[in-house]
């Protein structure tokens, strides 16, 4: 795991100079405080920072050339099959001189080309420089685990790990306001965008040609193409090929030469991961679990249980929670652009835990997105039966609950505005379902906040994305949207910036593409069994794990953000000049504040957003030396 940062002038007679890729570079040594390297020649600049986590020699150290010197590469990450791709690769001549993996996209490259991308099993993000067809080659994994940001500005390609390296090449920060309906809507900035104007990131599953002065993005891998009315639907055969693939996607992701371990929430993904790491590893596997004082958010008894079960050499560490400053220098650091899913704040502290202990962990992130685990995918199967019913009846339905509802209060009227609110949701087509479950707020209220500003609508962002969308089934399409979204823009730019924060390296066995492959075929009624979440986890994993863990409702990994904004004074967001309508903010503040309703996320977004906006391209001295104390 590493950073990668460099630049090439589209002029060959313009020298690169060496203090701007060191400076690149800096800018994220926490990604590799293990050693440094430069390939700076004519117009050219490569820098790398490096996490040793195989081959822990030198032999392992990039830049890494080929025998002739004609190919250079950095890389940031870890090809799991590199073993039995070296085995290949000598049997058609080729000769190693180091047992790492990165030699192996060297080799994988002079055989294939960039075909090489497809032989890969792993997570990557890569720079190869071919010198004799003087082209750059820039390639990121199929799921999106390692991100790639570029841009082209000053006559000049510049690609880094992270935003900030492409600041300090000197691209200016110009924030791209037409993207704040959709972030504050998705809590992301979605790729190919970044909040700033000019600066890009590669998709998932993409990669780039550079040549001569232009830069082409081509597609090598995307989900497959599949038949609904013949999905798979064999049992049997089904939980016998999951519990292959799974298992030989942990195996080969345990191959480490440096100290590892797992997190451990309690959850079911992440203890079916240490359930099949227990019998494979000769030592008690190392687990991790952050506990909250306040019990919504605790999981530790459920962690303890898995520990106990499976005998492994458990540590857990209570969080006391960030003040909302100490948070939020954390995540504008780190994240470079505004990323407001707060539950970055835990995915910090647990990794920060971790790091004291290990150099990288199996997580159980992506398994609510193979397996189609989130309690969405009830919705939308209780939606297609209800939009079966005659209208009359789908009408009725939720105006009789809330005319129900109106004399209860406490949990019975909370239990009646729920079924109100999915029944009004079964209602509405796909996407305002999808719209009205992601964002953390009415849309109306985004839309009202903003009004009066050039935005790019959500309506339409969404539309856009789903032209590439070939599934018809709603119960698909969210799984499309949760692969090729909310998995790659969202939950894994989470797990990078914060594991990488602390130079922790983290892996993730649901994520191997064989598996995304195989189960992205099988039908929705074997995937959920009735209404029972990640059946085929629980019909084959599952029987390892204690019965608990088996009928848990889903939890999220969050904070206590309402209680956080109760407390907090926030006449600064209040006077932000970002959005047109403060009267509208100050309400749903009031709102938050009062108990009336939980808007604790959505504020969260709002800081983020203002503080970002706010901070100018260079920290200043009181900011930087915050920061030293805290990460």
């Amino acid at each position: 795991m590493c950073g990668i940062a460099g630049f090439i002038h589209y002029d060959p007679e313009r020298k690169a100079d060496q203090f701007v890729i060191k400076k690149m570079t800096d800018e994220v040594v926490y990604r590799g405080p293990d050693a440094e390297g430069y390939y700076i020649s004519d117009n050219i600049a490569f820098g790398h920072r490096r996490l040793s986590i195989i081959d822990l020699s030198s032999g392992g150290d990039q830049p890494m050339f080929s025998e002739d010197r004609s190919i250079v590469l950095v890389f940031n990450g870890e090809i799991y099959n590199y073993i039995e791709l070296r085995e290949e690769l000598k049997k058609l001549g080729h000769i190693f001189k180091t047992n790492s993996d990165t030699e192996v996209i060297i080799q994988s490259y002079l055989q294939w080309g960039v075909d090489c991308q497809n032989r890969f099993n792993g997570m990557w993000a890569f720079t190869l420089w071919d010198n004799n067809k003087q082209q750059l080659f820039v390639s990121r994994d199929r799921m999106g685990e390692k991100p790639v940001h570029y841009c082209e500005y000053d006559n000049s390609f510049i690609f880094g790990s992270e935003i900030k390296s492409i600041l300090a090449f000197g691209v200016p920060r110009v924030p791209d306001t037409e993207l704040i309906e959709i972030y504050m809507s998705l809590s992301f900035i979605p790729a190919p965008y970044t909040f700033y104007k000019k600066i890009k990131k590669l998709k998932a599953g993409c990669y780039l040609i550079v040549s001569g002065s232009q830069a082409k993005e081509y597609t090598y891998w995307d989900l497959p193409e599949i038949d609904e009315q013949r999905m798979l639907t064999d049992k049997k055969e089904i939980y016998k090929t999951f519990e292959n693939l799974f298992q030989d996607s942990l195996n080969i992701r345990m191959r480490s030469d440096a100290p590892y371990g797992a997190f451990l929430s309690g959850g079911l993904d992440s203890s079916s991961i240490v359930a099949l790491m227990s019998e494979i590893s000769p030592y008690p596997v190392e687990t991790f679990t952050i506990g909250f004082n306040e019990k919504a958010f605790d999981e530790r008894t459920l962690a303890r249980v898995v520990a106990q079960k499976f005998g492994t050499n458990h540590r857990e560490f209570v969080v006391k929670p960030d003040s909302v400053e100490k948070a939020l220098f954390k995540i504008i650091h780190h994240y470079d652009e505004p990323f407001g899913d707060s539950s970055a704040i835990p995915t910090g502290h647990v990794s920060e835990f971790a790091a004291r202990n290990v150099k990288m962990v199996l997580t159980g992130d992506g398994g609510d997105e193979v397996l189609s685990g989130y309690t969405t995918y009830q919705g939308e199967k209780f939606s297609m039966h209800y939009q079966k019913l005659p209208e009359w009846i789908r009408k009725g339905i939720p105006a009789a609950i809330k005319q129900l509802s109106a004399p209860f209060k406490g949990t019975a009227r909370y239990k009646l505005n729920r079924i109100y609110n999915v029944c009004n949701l079964a209602n509405l087509n796909f996407e305002e379902r999808y719209l009205s479950k992601t964002s953390s707020i009415d849309i109306s209220v985004i839309k009202g906040l903003t009004q009066g500003q050039q935005m790019y609508p959500i309506e339409d962002f969404l539309s856009d994305f789903m032209k590439n969308c070939t599934y018809k089934d709603s119960f698909y399409k969210l799984m499309y949207l949760n692969l090729k979204l909310t998995l790659p823009d969202d939950m894994l730019v989470k797990v990078d910036r914060m594991s990488m924060a602390y130079s922790l390296e983290t892996r993730t066995p649901f994520l191997d593409h064989r598996l995304v492959e195989y189960l992205c075929q099988v039908d929705k009624k074997v995937k959920m069994e009735g209404y029972e979440r990640k059946s085929i986890l629980k019909n084959t994993i599952g029987k390892k794990l204690p019965p608990a863990l088996l009928n848990l409702s889903k939890k999220g990994f969050s904070v206590p953000l309402r209680h956080w904004f109760k407390e907090k004074e926030l006449n600064d967001l209040l006077n932000m000049n970002i959005f047109q309508n403060s009267e509208l903010l100050k309400e749903v503040i009031e709102l938050n504040k009062n108990g009336t309703n939980d808007y604790g996320n959505f504020i969260w977004s709002c800081l983020v957003l203002h503080k970002t906006m706010t901070t100018s391209g260079e920290y200043n001295t009181s900011i930087n030396n915050e920061l030293n104390k805290t990460l």
